[in-house]
């Protein structure tokens, strides 16, 4: 609700820290993100989805965005005379959709991810070296 009353510019401002969570699908990929001295990781289900039905992507700079499509076949009866009595794995077309804004002092071009047993582990390193603020003045007219 602070979102929606503060705004995504004005968050960082409030609580101290960037937004986590750009997007959030509703999905069932539940996340666990935790940080340790060297990096960040995050663990998220996927169960039934394999490295190729996975992507992720870094976006505008430091956004993770983590995106799982999988086609499910409709259920068919292997013999004629069997009948389905619940199908509740899902058919057609089904996925999850995650964007995490990452903090500053993240080497991006060193994020690596593996997927096993249904869990996704995507380690984040952190930049140890502190990073200067970028300072920009702005000229001051009379008119705009």
């Amino acid at each position: 609700m602070a979102g929606t009353i503060f705004g995504y510019p004005f968050r960082h401002f409030i609580w101290g820290h960037p937004p986590i969570f750009k997007e959030w699908s509703g999905s069932t990929a539940l996340l666990d993100w935790l940080e340790s001295p060297t990096a960040h990781i995050l663990k998220i289900n996927v169960p039934g989805f394999s490295k190729e039905d996975i992507k992720v992507q870094i976006e505008d700079g430091n956004i993770l965005h983590i995106k799982g499509e999988v086609w499910r076949e409709e259920p068919q009866a292997k013999e004629k005379d069997t009948v389905w009595h619940v199908a509740e794995r899902g058919t057609g077309k089904g996925g999850f959709s995650r964007e995490i804004e990452l903090p500053e002092n993240v080497k991006v071009d060193q994020i690596k991810a593996q997927v096993e047993n249904g869990v996704l582990t995507i380690v984040v390193p952190k930049d140890a070296t502190p990073k200067t603020p970028k300072v920009r003045n702005i000229n001051i007219t009379s008119r705009l």
